[in-house]
Order: C-alpha cells, then structure tokens, then sequence
C-alpha cells in the first residue's frame, strides 16, 4: 500500500472516531487535538496533515458525511481535493485527488464540479438572520481558514518582526490597524520570544477593531462584564494606559486564570482587577459587553459550530443577552459609554438586541449605528459592535 493509501485508511479511522460528535458537541476542537495528540502513531507532520483534513470535512460536511457510508474512498477524495494546500497536504492530494481538475475558489465551482448543493454548506436556519452567508463573499470567507492574527504591545516592532523574519514566516501589518499583524494559520507563535516576553498577544483584528472603533479615552476605569480569556482586556487596559483600571468578570474561572497569566506576561497585571469585585451603580466610565454569543462570526476557525448550533440556541443568546446588557447599564456613570459587542452574524443577536435595548433604557443614545464588521472586509472573524452613551443626567 503507498503512503498516501495508508494515511486514506487513517484518515477514515479518525472520521469515525469524530462523526458521532461533529453535529453535537460545541468542544470538538478538543476533541480532535486530544484524539491525534493521544495517538502514537503519529508526528507532528502527521497531526498537522490530519487536523487539516479533519477540519476540511467538518467544514464540507453536507458534502461528505453522505459519502462516508457509501463511498468512503470518494470521501476522502473530496477531503484531499478540498483542503488546503501545504507541506504536509501535497503528496496526500497529489495522488488522492488524482482526475479531479485543480479545485477552484469559488464555492459555486467547487459545487459544479462535484455535483453537490452549494447552499447546503450553511445552515438553513441562517438565511433568516444573515442572508449574505449564502453568497460571496461572506460564504467563500466563512468556508476559508482565517489567518493568526497578533496584537503589537511594544513600540518596538522591528524586533518582533525580525525575530518572525529569522524564524522565515510570512507576516504583513494591517491596513486597518498599525499594531494588527497576521501570520499564516496555524503558526506557533507562542514558541518565540516576543510572545514569552509579552511584546505580541493574539487577538483576532476583529476584535481589536471594536475597542479601537469606539473612543476609549485614556485613564479612566472601565468594566469588562464578559472578559473570558482577556484578549480585549489586555487591549483596553493598553488603551487606557497606565493611569487607566480594568475590572474584569467572567463565570468562567478558568477562564480568568488565563487572563491573569496573559496579563502578567504583558506586563499590566497592575492594572487588571481579575475575579469577583464590587461594581457599583455609575462605578465606571465605560463598560465592555462581549456578551456569550452563537459565535456565528468565527466559523472559520470553528466550522463544527455551523452544525451543533440551532435557532432555537440564536434565541435563547439573543435573550441572555437582552438580560446582560440591561444588568450593564447602572454600571455607567452618567455620560459614559457602554459597548455592547457580539462575535455573531445573526441579527437577532445584533441589531434586534441593540434596538430592544435602547427601547427599554432611555437614559441611553446609539453613540453611532451598530456595526457588522464581516470577515472578508478584515481577513479576520466577523463581529458586531454598537456603543450606546449614557445621558450625562
């Protein structure tokens, strides 16, 4: 059997450890990472070429599941033509995509030429609260992989793109941020030395677009009411510099642990309140929600959510969410800015739940129009972001 022919046959035995979970289980990344990095047998090359192929099938699913029973070598087929090409993918693909013509860009092509349903790659449920998803460019953007993207926090960005110039990757700073720099998928950035030494953070330029979009004025103290892992944390807390306080809260207490290293390792760990604290009635001069979302906005990164979310999770979001922000509000100081942010693409859980807000709290005033910043318009995941400004009296 060639090389290729024994990596079809691994490929099928690790597709069937992971289809009984992909249209279920909101953790599959892990899954997956803890399935082939438990597996002997495999280097890291081999992971590499696994998870890539792996994570193509879950992003073609409706194209391949069907197959898996049927027709398993035309699945992985599919899978080989389909996924990307790199170091580790070119021989497998060469020869297991062998008679198939070069797989185009667009979606459309890719579906005439397989004879397959080019809606299918998103669920129905979708049209209804983001119609674009079903056209390019928004649905060629979700179907790629999104870059990695860094956060600059040094003045001194020569030394970290010389270290990413020694290390021979391929970076390029952003338009749209100076401090944005993106590094192909995958990349491990965290084995250099800028990152050891807190000079780069990883943060998607989506997100680092909603603070930079909302005129966070330096020194003043902020709440970050859904800090997670503090990726905005660490960016608000360089906003406001070092006069400036964070509070940050999350119910995930693993979660916060994260940010207390991140913060550490950036050197702001001064100026991050981290855990259970007092949050008083107009406390604060602004207040950060990054409210739990369906997380429609980073499918590019988790293609498994496209199969494990439904409406019914899109409603149950938008009202948790409702809830969140009403809770948020007092918090404000009179004249300060509350910042309302999803990673969704849903207009339930945007512009329905910024509109419902401002109908039930008057003391409140859209300080601009919500915003969806779509994943093509940045290389980046897609968001939703609208600040509303607390009336001064």
């Amino acid at each position: 059997m060639s090389r290729a022919g024994s990596q079809q046959r691994t490929l099928l035995e690790i597709l069937g450890r992971v289809r009984p979970h992909w249209r279920r289980d909101a953790g599959l990344p892990a899954r997956i990472d803890a399935l082939l990095g438990g597996d002997r047998r495999l280097g890291s090359r081999d992971r590499r070429l696994y998870r890539e192929l792996v994570y193509t099938a879950v992003r073609y699913l409706p194209w391949i599941e069907p197959l898996l029973e049927s027709a398993p070598a035309e699945a992985v087929r599919r899978i080989a033509w389909l996924s990307a090409d790199s170091p580790e993918s070119a021989p497998f693909r060469a020869e297991i995509a062998s008679g198939l013509p070069d797989c185009p860009a667009g979606a459309d092509q890719k579906a005439s030429i397989l004879g397959a349903d080019v809606d299918a790659l998103s669920p129905a449920w979708l049209r209804a609260e983001c119609p674009g998803a079903f056209l390019p460019p928004l649905r060629e953007a979700l179907l790629s992989r999104a870059p990695l993207w860094l956060r600059l926090q040094t003045g001194d960005a020569a030394s970290v793109l010389g270290e990413f110039d020694r290390l021979g990757w391929r970076w390029r700073r952003s338009a749209l941020r100076p401090d944005a720099v993106e590094l192909p998928p995958g990349t491990d950035v965290a084995r250099t030395e800028a990152y050891a030494s807190g000079r780069v953070e990883i943060q998607d330029i989506g997100s680092q677009l909603i603070l930079a979009s909302v005129g966070v004025v330096p020194g003043g103290r902020w709440l970050d009411a859904c800090a997670g892992s503090g990726g905005k944390t660490l960016q608000l807390a360089a906003l406001l510099g070092p006069a400036g306080r964070v509070a940050a809260r999350d119910i995930r207490s693993a979660a916060l642990e994260e940010l207390q290293l991140r913060a550490a390792r950036a050197g702001v760990a001064g100026r991050i309140q981290v855990g259970p604290g007092a949050d008083p009635r107009g406390g604060y001069d602004g207040v950060l929600l990054d409210a739990p979302c369906s997380g429609s906005g980073t499918w590019r990164r988790a293609p498994h959510l496209k199969w494990v979310t439904s409406a019914g999770d899109v409603r149950r979001a938008s009202e948790l969410q409702r809830r969140l922000l009403d809770e948020s509000a007092p918090r404000v100081r009179p004249g300060g800015l509350l910042v309302y942010a999803t990673c969704s693409l849903c207009a339930s859980e945007n512009e329905a739940v910024a509109a419902a807000f401002l109908g039930g709290n008057p003391a409140y005033a859209a300080q601009a129009p919500g915003r969806t910043l779509l994943p093509q318009s940045h290389n980046g995941d897609g968001f939703f972001c609208a600040p509303f400004r607390r009336s001064p009296a």
